[in-house]
């Protein structure tokens, strides 16, 4: 009897990832990819191909702590994943996974710089990307030598001190929804309009500015836009009212300050309880203008790419 898709099961992956060797999440021809690197560890262990839709699409050398992807596999397969042993499936895909990850970083075993934490069945309803409430990241800035750690290359190095207070103080305007077209790159037929929750900086026990923002979603770059608009309020080189005239603007021009994609991280994804995973993923999909048959996963209408 021939299986339907009424036989899968969806499956949430939960992952992190150093994103210094890979050229972004999506898939590329010839390039390292994280979805290129999971789907391929996949189907190896299920031997059929794998497809991932992801809650956010990290750019090239940007890194994730939260980060989640879900995907679709026969039931049959995912029942016949712990074969002999106790495991449960979400368990024995977990362990597999990681040991077959940890085998192609560079031929050496025991060392991944791709992570799942966690894989789980949930509802057909759940969708990583649509179903997602906001998504959340960071920025961290060492402003000072004496704040430079060889070790940490998830740091922005500046080699003078930034003012926090002027930062948060420019960072208050963005608050809340807006055309963000001056703060990304714009895509094709896609809506640079988002919900920008949390805008704003801290400083760390270790010295370390962490820059944070969580919204809806990101648009292509504009978390880094976001943050290389602010560090030039920091720095002194522009005043105050500077990002919110870029806001006011809505033009990708000359005044686009992009910052370095290797201090971002995507921290957390946010989700509504399972029973709305359904309802969220539809009001999302009709707010940003997508067919609801339309996942969306590689079409010019993305919600967030990097960040």
């Amino acid at each position: 009897m021939r299986e339907t898709i009424s036989q899968n099961v969806r499956l949430r992956l939960d992952l992190s990832y150093d994103g210094a060797q890979f050229h972004g999440w999506a898939k590329q021809q010839g390039l390292r990819t994280v979805q290129g690197e999971l789907e391929a560890a996949l189907a190896k262990i299920l031997r059929i191909p794998v497809e991932l839709t992801v809650a956010g699409r990290t750019d090239a050398g940007v890194h994730a702590a939260g980060q989640v992807a879900h995907c679709d596999v026969l039931a049959s397969v995912w029942m016949q994943l712990p074969g002999r042993s106790t495991l449960k499936p979400g368990e024995a895909m977990r362990r597999r996974l990681n040991a077959v990850l940890s085998h192609g970083t560079g031929g050496v075993r025991g060392y991944s710089d791709v992570v799942v934490s966690s894989v789980c069945e949930v509802s057909p309803e759940f969708d990583a990307r649509f179903s997602a409430l906001w998504r959340s990241y960071t920025y961290r800035i060492a402003d000072g030598v004496e704040r430079w750690n060889p070790r940490r290359t998830d740091v922005l190095w500046l080699d003078y001190p930034l003012d926090v207070e002027a930062m948060n103080r420019a960072a208050q305007p963005l608050l809340g929804e807006h055309d963000f077209l001056s703060y990304c790159k714009p895509r094709k037929g896609a809506s640079t309009i988002r919900t920008l929750l949390e805008l704003g900086f801290q400083r760390s026990d270790d010295g370390i500015l962490c820059g944070f923002a969580r919204a809806d979603a990101f648009c292509h770059s504009q978390v880094r836009t976001l943050m290389g608009t602010l560090i030039e309020v920091g720095r002194g080189a522009q005043g105050e009212d500077f990002p919110a005239r870029r806001l006011e603007e809505a033009s990708r021009n000359s005044g686009v300050i992009v910052a370095a994609p290797h201090p971002l991280t995507l921290e957390k994804v946010g989700y509504p309880e399972p029973e709305d995973y359904g309802k969220q993923a539809q009001a999302a999909r009709r707010y940003r203008g997508i067919d609801g048959g339309n996942d969306g996963g590689e079409s010019d209408t993305c919600l967030e790419c990097d960040c």
